[in-house]
């Protein structure tokens, strides 16, 4: 969800932030612009839609050494040219972006800027008014700076420029991520490693509330009372590589072909030499140590939680909860006495979920974060990390992370049970071994999931997905993909609930996909297809190996039950990723949606 980039050196910024916002695509976004300043003045270029508008419309003959740069998703104001960013002071001698919401914005707007026109409808270009009427006060501009940002309530990454000082940027930050990336004779900015990794692997991480005074040759920490901080850089663990499409039409086919190898290097980083599972001595007490484990995420991270419930519940014998993280931070259950608390990000960046982190950091409670993106803010804040290994996942919809969070969880619940004393008839790595095949053969198996796409969901407005026990979880995944990039109303269901109501939305020709990969409700799942079948339902049944009737439409190679839902989410996201392709959707950037959600 939007995204900055910064430079600043002794070549012309412009390609370096275009490109650096071409990485940045896949957070979603609806407007883009960049500012440079050279001796001429600053330079503003933006435009609404997409990165390839705004290159069309930046000067090819204005260089400068200098730049920042944007992509907007709209909260304040609708997505327009004059809401995009970069926004400027009323003398323009001021020019900044910002991700984030400004909560108090309208009383400030108010209150301290009363006298001030403004140009767009965002709480945005407050931020920059007020540093400069700070300085036309007498302020300084770090100081105008620092005090701006302690009057801002919400969440903020800024990058801001000044015309009268091209040898800076100033940057700040408060619960959205940004980074600051080195190099020799330059420095950057980014909301993501990946949107700089072609200039430089050297990032410093920011903490909330703290500003950075960044020129080409160094960078200075500071709190916002001024207090210097010191802090040294990190290597970023990306391959550049690893972000490219490569020879793929879409990086959502190429991220559900990237599975197998995903569960490939998972259970290679989570094993030791002699094939025994490595999972930290401090994550493995505090599972066994906690009477609850309670697990807090948001969309697809949410839906593989459910999946890790029953995992861990059933392998290592502990309870656990399952929490959307926007509900849990306004509405906190009462809690166990010894809890332990799980966070489920792709991005670790999700604001939602950190808000939760925050609330319950205060009650002293212990957390675990289960994360694409080591280094992230949830990563960082968290007492555990357990990263994903997954590589950078740049379609919207996610496929690769929610299958990796669901092999980790599993490896954690068997590590867990392991230290508990439980004997097991299931060895985590043998089993994802198994899981990596079969998902090498439903790879290869597209054009019979593009068939089906084609005849069951090319002209219909909506589709249901029914499952029981796991196949359920895997159902309200599977929904979620088809809504998120198709734009069909999708809803998943457990199929015993059809008839409490559900039932009456079936009509001749509605599209019914259902999963039938659990033995012990197999008899069960199928009395419910030929129930909607009796009232016009248009039914596809995916099953597993070994329980399979002769007119279903896919037959899964067999996997453990406990790891069904790795073999049979990926029909379902090939399945929606071929009926987004035939209704002309833009597969990879879906319409109103973003990657990294860092506002609530």
């Amino acid at each position: 969800m939007c995204g900055i980039v910064g430079y600043i050196g002794n070549t012309d910024a412009k390609e370096i932030l275009l490109r650096g916002l071409e990485k940045l695509e896949y957070r979603g976004y609806d407007s883009a612009g960049i500012a440079v300043l050279n001796e001429e003045g600053v330079h503003v270029f933006k435009e609404k839609g997409r990165i390839a508008n705004l290159r069309e419309s930046v000067d090819l003959s204005v260089e400068a050494p200098i730049g920042i740069g944007h992509t907007r998703w709209a909260t304040h104001g609708k997505p327009s040219k004059v809401n995009s960013h970069p926004h400027q002071s009323t003398t323009s001698r001021f020019t900044l972006v910002h991700n984030g919401v400004i909560e108090n914005y309208e009383q400030i707007k108010k209150q301290q800027l009363a006298g001030v026109t403004f140009v767009s409808d965002t709480d945005t270009e407050i931020i920059v008014q007020l540093v400069e009427k700070f300085v036309n006060e007498g302020m300084e501009v770090e100081a105008a700076f620092r005090q701006t940002l302690s009057d801002l309530k919400g969440s903020y990454a800024i990058a801001l420029l000044d015309n009268e000082n091209p040898e800076t940027i100033y940057v700040g930050k408060n619960k959205s991520p940004l980074l600051v990336g080195l190099g020799e004779g330059f420095n950057v900015v980014a909301s993501d490693a990946m949107a700089m990794l072609s200039q430089t692997d050297q990032y410093v991480e920011l903490n909330d509330k703290e500003v950075v005074i960044l020129t080409k040759d160094g960078y200075t920490i500071l709190t916002l009372d001024g207090e210097t901080v010191e802090r040294a850089p990190y290597t970023a663990e990306l391959d550049a590589s690893d972000i490219e499409k490569g020879t793929y039409p879409h990086f959502m086919l190429k991220e559900i072909d990237e599975q197998p190898f995903v569960m490939r290097n998972i259970i290679n980083k989570y094993q030791n030499e002699n094939g025994k599972l490595k999972l930290d001595d401090d994550i493995r007490k505090a599972m066994t140590d906690a009477d609850r484990v309670y697990i807090v995420a948001c969309g697809t991270s949410y839906h593989a939680g459910l999946v890790g419930k029953q995992l861990i519940e059933n392998i290592a014998e502990i309870p656990v909860e399952v929490h959307i993280a926007s509900e849990f931070v306004y509405n906190m259950p009462l809690l166990s006495k010894k809890p332990l608390f799980i966070f489920i990000s792709q991005s670790g960046e999700t604001a939602d979920s950190r808000a939760v982190l925050v609330e319950i950091k205060k009650l002293g409670h212990k957390a675990l974060t289960i994360t694409n993106v080591p280094g992230s803010t949830l990563s960082r804040e968290a007492n555990y990390t357990l990263n994903l290994y997954a590589g950078p996942e740049i379609a919207v919809a996610s496929t690769k992370a929610y299958t990796a969070q669901i092999a980790v969880l599993a490896i954690l619940a068997v590590d867990s049970a392991h230290a508990k004393g439980i004997e097991l008839d299931f060895n985590p790595m043998q089993e994802l071994a198994i899981v990596a095949n079969a998902m090498e053969t439903l790879c290869n198996q597209k054009e019979q999931m593009e068939n089906i796409a084609r005849e069951y969901l090319a002209v219909s407005r909506n589709c249901f997905f029914i499952g029981r026990s796991a196949d359920f979880y895997v159902c309200l995944e599977g929904a979620l993909k088809l809504k998120e990039i198709s734009y069909i109303q999708a809803e998943g269901f457990a199929g015993g609930e059809l008839k409490h109501g559900t039932i009456a939305l079936i009509e001749e020709g509605t599209p019914v996909i259902a999963l039938a990969t659990q033995e012990h409700v197999n008899l069960s799942i199928r009395g419910n297809v030929k129930e909607v079948a009796a009232r016009g339902a248009y039914t596809c049944i995916i099953s597993m190996d070994g329980m399979q009737d002769e007119e279903d439409r896919i037959v899964l190679p067999a996997v453990h039950e406990y790891l069904t839902p790795l073999v049979s989410v990926l029909p379902l996201q090939l399945i929606s990723y071929y009926a987004a392709l035939h209704r002309d959707c833009d597969v990879d950037k879906p319409r109103n949606l973003a990657k990294s959600v860092t506002v609530e």
